[in-house]
């Protein structure tokens, strides 16, 4: 398996791409399927690694699954073997993926018991699960942690709703919370949930399966437990951080892009910052365009002074594109302080752009100003290494606008969160190898 891509950059790319399914979505649908014995049908999954691999998980489990097309499968999770969750093979491959966390709240729900190995994902700084178990305790899950074997287990005889006011708007963590309350007995309350768009496409298909929600898209959230959830169709949104990556992509390549069924209406705050950094784009339909423009000049705020973009919790900026957003700086006119807010060490990757020429203060691991050169000095094309998933396609758009080549390793990170990207970008123009 090729893990290095080998990248000419200075290529113009042209042509319309369209946005695979959304990741973030997909790792907390899939673990939805375990809701219900009935057949459930998802279409717009991406053929990625960590969602394959979560797709494996459910099959080791019992799951019938079945593949109609390229991005739309069945599911139907009538004859679930509990004892693979006490496995090695699952301690293996559970732990290689973040998502599979998810899979704990359908579990207690459904058959009152779930296990999972401490997963791995992102080197981007602690992440914590603690909103996760606190959850499952408030509903009446006995929780225990095996520290020698890294292993959770949780039981639940009898889930209760309750009130649970969350330590922080984690989104995988609501979702849990919501898969776990929605056959509990009796009211639960989620204040401080995550209100993401991903989130708000697993409430609207928990109520497609009789799930009773309300709250939707605020921070707010009731749920009234039911005796039982039935199969559904899902359809999941676009992947938004692809959306992203492409609006920035087209920027420093200086391209003519269409990127087509962006779902425009759910993509937040995201079409603002790009503005702010002096990207045009024009919305055609549900489809953004973006033309080929030399120069883009970063706004300043209405009293002057330099622009920062900082990451949030939902509607706030996602912290999945300030990777973007700072390469993307990098050749815009004027300067901007990017403000990583959520997680510790995702900025670790600018020493690549400065040794590709790019002019970058890191002040801190949270904080790095840009000052945009207009494209007076090309970034330069180096030997480099992805550290997480959204920085490697950072440092991707970065070797493409470069002069000369420039080889990325560990691509097995991009593999994880981006469909077949290299193909997808050279059918535009672009120039990557797998190597």
């Amino acid at each position: 398996m090729a893990n290095s891509f080998e990248v000419t950059g200075g290529k113009k790319l042209k042509g319309e791409i369209t946005p695979q399914g959304a990741k973030n979505e997909a790792l907390q649908i899939l673990c939805a399927v375990l809701l219900t014995p009935e057949k459930v049908t998802i279409s717009n999954i991406p053929a990625i690694r960590d969602v394959l691999a979560l797709i494996d998980i459910l099959k080791d489990l019992g799951v019938k699954v079945e593949k109609l097309s390229e991005d739309t499968y069945t599911f139907k999770a009538d004859d679930i073997n509990l004892d693979y969750l006490k496995s090695d093979v699952y301690k293996k491959k559970g732990a290689s993926l973040r998502g599979s966390i998810m899979i704990m709240g359908p579990l207690l729900t459904r058959f009152k018991k779930a296990y999972m190995p401490k997963p791995g994902g992102d080197k981007i700084g602690r992440r914590r699960l603690d909103t996760h178990f606190l959850g499952f305790e408030k509903l009446g899950a006995r929780f225990n942690f095996d520290n020698h074997e890294s292993f959770y287990s949780a039981e639940a005889s009898n889930l209760q709703g309750n009130y649970i006011l969350l330590d922080e708007p984690s989104v995988t963590g609501t979702a849990n919370i919501v898969m776990t309350a929605v056959m509990a007995k009796g009211t639960t309350t989620i204040y401080n949930a995550a209100c993401e768009p991903y989130l708000q496409q697993l409430t609207a298909m928990l109520i497609r399966m009789g799930a009773k929600i309300t709250g939707s898209g605020s921070n707010l959230l009731v749920i009234e437990g039911v005796d039982y959830m039935g199969g559904t169709e899902h359809r999941m949104l676009p992947d938004m951080i692809e959306i992203g990556s492409f609006i920035g992509l087209a920027a420093m390549t200086q391209s003519e892009l269409t990127i087509k069924n962006c779902r425009i209406d759910m993509l937040g705050n995201i079409l603002p910052v790009f503005d702010k950094l002096g990207i045009e784009m024009e919305f055609r339909g549900d489809d953004i365009y973006i033309p080929e423009r030399e120069f883009y000049t970063i706004q300043k705020f209405i009293d002057g002074s330099i622009l920062t973009v900082a990451d949030g919790p939902w509607p706030l900026f996602t912290p999945d594109l300030i990777s973007i957003v700072l390469v993307v700086a990098t050749q815009a006119k004027g300067s901007v302080l990017i403000h990583q807010k959520m997680f510790e060490s995702r900025l670790f990757f600018v020493d690549k752009l400065i040794d590709m020429g790019a002019q970058i203060i890191l002040c801190d691991p949270h904080r790095a100003t840009v000052i945009g050169l207009q494209r007076a000095f090309k970034l330069r094309g180096i030997t480099m290494s992805s550290p997480d998933i959204r920085a490697g396609v950072a440092l991707l758009i970065a070797a493409m606008s470069a002069e000369g080549k420039s080889i990325i390793n560990n691509i097995d990170q991009i593999d994880r969160g981006y469909q077949r990207i290299d193909e997808r970008l050279n059918a535009l123009g672009a120039e990557i190898k797998r190597v």
